[in-house]
Parts: C-alpha cells; structure tokens; sequence
C-alpha cells in the first residue's frame, strides 16, 4: 500500500540460496527415486528367494477356488496344463504339496494335455497314484479341452474310485498310442550334395537319424527295432489303462478298440468306458466331496499357482523367464535329435518348451 492509502501493485520476491534446484536438479530427484524404486523391489526379490529357501514346495500359492473361504478342510486341485516333458515340474510340485497338507482331504485332477513324454507321463502317473494310495485320498479327474494320450495316461491314477472321470460335453480323449517321430531328410541332403560322414561306434548308434542314406536292409533292421520300443511302451499303456479302467481288464477286444490311438468326443468316450460322466469341473467337485464325506458348507476348495521368486517375476510375471515361449532353444533342438517315444496326441513332436511345467 502506498502513501495515498491506495493498494500498491509491488510483489515482494523471495529467491531461496539453492542454485542447484532446476532441470539438473530435478533430472538428479528422478534418479535417485528410480535408484529407490529398482532398490525396493531388488530387496523383495531377495526376501523372497530367502523365503523360498526354508518352504518345502518353494514356487507355489495356494489360491481359493471355491467353497467356503473360512473352512478348514480342503479339496485340491492339482492341474496339469500342457505339454508334459518333465515329471520333476508344476504338477510334481502341486503333488508333493497335497502330499505334505494334512488339511487337504480329497483331490480333483484338472487335465487339458495333449500328452508328452512317456517317460515324464509315467513319473506323475506314478506319484499321483502313491498320493492316493498313501494319503487314502477320494481322487477325481476333470478333463478340459482336450485329455489325450499321455494325457489321459496320467487320468487313470484314480484306479478302482468309481464314477471318478469326468469330461466335458467338448472334450477330446483317449488317443491311446506311442509313437516316435522320425523323419528321413537323407534325400534332401543328397540332391544338396550333403552327406552324413559321421563317425560311431556301431551302425546303430545313430539310430533315428534323419540325414542317414540307408541301405533297405539296414532301414528294416532299424524299424524293427523301434517298432519293438514302440510296441513294449504301447503294452506298459494298456496295462495302465486296466488299472484305471476295471471293467477293461478281462476284456482285450473293448480295450483294443479303444486303443487305437483315435481321439474320441466325451460322448464316444463315454460309451467304450474310457470316461464315466459327462460334466465340468463343478461335477468333479461335487463327486468327490460326496466320496470323501465332506460337507459342501464346510470345505474350501483351493488350487495351486506359481510364486513369484525373483525381481523380474515380481515386476512381469511368473512367465518373465521364459521370454518368447514360442522360441525353440538350441538345447531343445539337440534334445530332439534323439529317439524318444511318446504318449502323445500328434505326430509332431513336443518342440516348446511349456512354462507351466
């Protein structure tokens, strides 16, 4: 206000004593905060990774699935989604967690698998069925999309459980079957001027190799052998599907009619008896409650995820480690240059690697 008493139009600046503060200072504020931000979540993943180290089944998280939040007795599914080339994975782990979970009281396989290994079908074969046996467990399988092969190998751990094998109305089963992929590029190699100069100990050694030029007494020689590997791998099939399927076991002719290596709708299924009910995931619920003698008001029903271990699963995910999971690894190529037999669903052999594994 001036001396006329009339308000004056004077601004009175302050300028604080900090030059640093401006674009350099700022630029300065925003790294140390990003330094901050990568520093917390390093110290997450660490904690988490310590974590880790003292749980028994250290990558799992039990979720609810359904039931009733606050009930103490669980059903659990254990899933198995994909390709199935290792036993040692995912649905090991969700195994060994049920096995360890005294509250658990029942258990509902989820399979949607076109197959896979059947070195790595039969591990899981196996543990699913000593979860069962050891645990005196009611154990009740829930096919998705598709439960095929080596797939449907693994369904057949419920042994005697009757009316334990659900599908639904759109399922895909059965594909009873081995095959081993082999593939004979030595022509191809031969109008390339290619040959294959490789050096072994026996003729055999490379036996199932694609850029081989064989003779019509050695290819013979060849596919009698692996058709011998294929045919014992097909019995030790059939076997499992007569534990699973007991009205199969004294009869040889259903049972070769089934095992043709066919995919059947649930329908079909259903009438060669490889499947008991047509019905979802709810019915595999409702069935084994019923075989374990639960009350559907007093269980939870719970299933099994990945935990976060590391700082790039906490920021992208428990699939950041896999990066393009379409990407076929060197060591995946080289692993595919081996004969290996397969339960599985077609004839192309299983080149991805699936993460849920």
């Amino acid at each position: 206000m001036d001396t006329s008493g009339q308000p004056s139009d004077e601004r009175i600046v302050v300028q604080t004593n900090t030059p640093w503060i401006g674009p350099l200072g700022r630029i300065l504020c925003g790294f140390l905060l990003a330094v901050l931000v990568i520093s917390v979540l390093a110290n997450l993943g660490q904690w988490a990774r310590y974590q880790t180290y003292f749980q028994g089944n250290d990558l799992l998280e039990e979720r609810f699935h359904s039931g009733e939040k606050l009930a103490q007795q669980k059903i659990a599914v254990i899933e198995v989604k994909g390709s199935i080339l290792h036993g040692d994975g995912f649905v090991k782990r969700q195994i060994d967690q049920v096995r360890e979970d005294k509250n658990v009281k029942a258990v509902v396989l989820r399979i949607n698998s076109p197959g896979g290994t059947v070195t790595a079908s039969d591990y899981l074969f196996h543990h699913l069925k000593q979860l069962r046996q050891d645990r005196k467990l009611p154990l009740v399988v829930s096919m998705g999309s598709l439960c095929a092969s080596g797939g449907y190998y693994l369904a057949m751990a419920v042994g005697d459980q009757p009316e334990a094998i659900f599908a639904e109305p759109t399922t895909w089963t059965g594909s009873i079957g081995v095959v081993i992929p082999h593939f004979d590029a030595s022509e191809l190699l031969k109008n390339w001027h290619i040959k294959d100069d490789s050096i072994a100990s026996h003729k055999l050694k490379q036996m199932g190799s694609p850029t081989r030029l064989l003779s019509d007494e050695d290819r013979a020689e060849e596919r009698k052998i692996l058709q011998g590997l294929v045919d014992e791998s097909f019995a030790g099939f059939k076997d499992v599907v007569r534990y699973g399927r007991p009205h199969l076991r004294d009869d040889d002719k259903q049972l070769d009619k089934a095992a043709t290596g066919q995919i059947f709708t649930a329908d079909q299924a259903r009438q060669l008896g490889l499947v008991d009910k047509i019905g979802f995931i709810e019915d595999a619920i409702e069935r084994v409650t019923a075989l374990a003698k639960l009350s559907t008001e007093q269980v939870r029903v719970v299933q099994y995820k990945r935990r976060a271990s590391s700082l790039m699963e906490i920021v992208m995910g428990p699939n950041a480690h896999y990066g393009n999971r379409t990407a076929i690894s060197l060591e995946r190529v080289v692993d595919l240059t081996a004969p290996r037999a397969y339960y599985l669903s077609t004839w192309l052999p299983a080149v991805l690697t699936n993460s849920k594994r």
